[in-house]
């Protein structure tokens, strides 16, 4: 024993060293124990409850709380020795550090599985592809922001002037958001895409005057098929900004016609007019019960007819407007009804 206590090695003894040495290998022992105790005992606690929380936590909390403990050991077991002012410094600098480091560990992986157990299952059940573009963006960026906290308090503990470091870094991201501002501008477009769902795959729009089918929403920018089969690529800021128009939300497809029949057609025969278009339409599965017909007024050639009827969402648009107007067309024609076309009557007068 008073051989262990005379030998100096770096200012301390080697009863000193080894009762370091000891103490850090005692805590590796206790973490390794801890954690065999949560993955074999506690986890099967937890597997009993109705909740997957708890789970999660524990899971997470398995490796975090191992290595807090041989941290532990490390810190008592350097505090045996006698080591000079600069170096007990660096150790405590150090420690700090794997401290931040340890939390920020925690809370990453927390976070993480909460979104992989509870957030990826609902983003995967919605028909767009938008949110699932967003969500790792959006894990990657807690991470950052987790671990550039850690970094700066880790820096703060340290000693060094944290809010000349930020104000460097203000000056800098500045920079960057003004040279990346159309981008950061699309971004957070997508993102308003994303939350107000103005749209959705699939849907027919009319946006900054493009007509056309929605065929992908993604972070920087939205792509339309338009009616001419072209593939129209328009910046998620520049959708934003301009008044969108989402015809397949529409309940039902609005149709105004006007018919002008000649002016020698009667009260009567307005009259029956009328009523074929009340028949012709009440007859079309294809259009709601809300039609409206009527004598609307004395044109410059015509007598006028208003009617105004709307096409169901489910059904074929063109087809049934086909469909209605040769029937109206068969109609009138059975009838005797004429429809009139623009005439002028000129009258000459003859010089003497």
């Amino acid at each position: 024993m008073t051989y262990l206590n005379e030998t100096l090695y770096l200012g301390n003894s080697l009863l000193s060293w080894l009762t370091a040495a000891g103490i850090i290998l005692g805590s590796v022992i206790i973490a390794k124990i801890l954690y065999w105790f949560f993955g074999s005992v506690v986890r099967k606690l937890t597997a009993k409850t109705k909740t997957n929380l708890d789970d999660l936590l524990i899971d997470m909390l398995e490796e975090p709380v191992a290595f807090a403990i041989i941290i532990i050991g490390i810190w008592y077991g350097l505090g045996v020795l006698e080591l000079s002012e600069a170096l007990r410094r660096w150790i405590s600098f150090g420690y700090q550090f794997l401290i931040v480091f340890n939390v920020a560990w925690f809370a990453t992986r927390f976070i993480d599985a909460l979104i992989r157990e509870y957030l990826v299952p609902l983003v995967e059940k919605t028909e767009g592809d938008l949110d699932d573009q967003l969500l790792p963006i959006a894990r990657k960026g807690i991470k950052i922001v987790i671990w550039a906290m850690a970094f700066v308090i880790s820096l703060n503990n340290a000693g060094y002037d944290v809010g000349a470091l930020l104000a460097g870094l203000g000056i800098g991201g500045l920079a960057f958001a003004l040279a990346a501002q159309d981008t950061v501008a699309n971004l957070f477009g997508g993102f308003t895409i994303f939350t107000d769902r103005p749209f959705a795959i699939k849907d027919r729009i009319v946006v900054d005057g493009f007509d056309g089918t929605v065929e992908e929403i993604g972070i920087r920018s939205t792509r339309l098929r338009t009616l001419a089969g072209r593939l129209v690529t328009m910046p998620n800021s520049r959708i934003t900004k301009n008044i969108v128009e989402n015809i397949s939300s529409e309940p039902a497809r609005k149709v105004v016609m006007n018919f002008g029949l000649t002016y020698d057609t009667d009260d009567a025969g307005m009259q029956k007019a009328m009523d074929i278009l009340k028949q012709v339409t009440a007859a079309n599965e294809g259009i709601d019960d809300n039609v409206s017909v009527a004598f609307n007024g004395f044109g410059d050639f015509a007598l006028n007819i208003l009617l105004i009827y709307w096409i169901r969402k489910d059904a074929d648009i063109l087809g049934v407007q086909t469909e209605l107007n040769l029937a109206i067309l068969k109609a009138f024609n059975d009838a005797g009804l004429e429809f009139a076309f623009p005439t002028q009557t000129i009258h000459t007068v003859k010089a003497d």
